[in-house]
């Protein structure tokens, strides 16, 4: 899982870095995107990549293939502050891929942290 997240949220190009680490089935369950197969959340989280800054992880519990973690998502439009997002979830990973996901987040907090300044 923080592989992923390493991968994910490196930069503009996260999201294909991260692409290797997805199964090619993997299913996605958030707030504000849902989504069937890599490609497809692939290209549903792409407008995140010139804003995010990365990751803090304030606790993460495995449990067999599940990893249940509680981070920061740190982002920051062009030429405003970083921002964290205290966000939840709950992966399920099978022979190092995840395959599916579930995240929480207070969508409010994330608009508002996306306002024009």
């Amino acid at each position: 899982m923080n592989e992923y997240l390493d991968a994910f949220t490196s930069g503009p190009d996260g999201g294909e870095k991260a692409r290797g680490l997805l199964a090619d089935d993997f299913e996605f369950h958030g707030p504000m995107l849902q989504t069937s197969g890599v490609d497809e959340f692939l290209e549903g989280a792409s407008g995140l990549g010139p804003i995010v800054r990365g990751y803090r992880m304030i606790k993460q519990v495995e449990d067999g293939n599940d990893v249940i973690s509680i981070y920061d998502f740190l982002i920051g439009a062009p030429g405003q502050d970083e921002v964290a997002i205290t966000m939840s979830e709950w992966a399920t990973v099978l022979d190092g891929k995840l395959t599916r996901s579930v995240l929480l987040f207070n969508v409010k907090d994330f608009e508002a942290a996306m306002a024009p300044a």
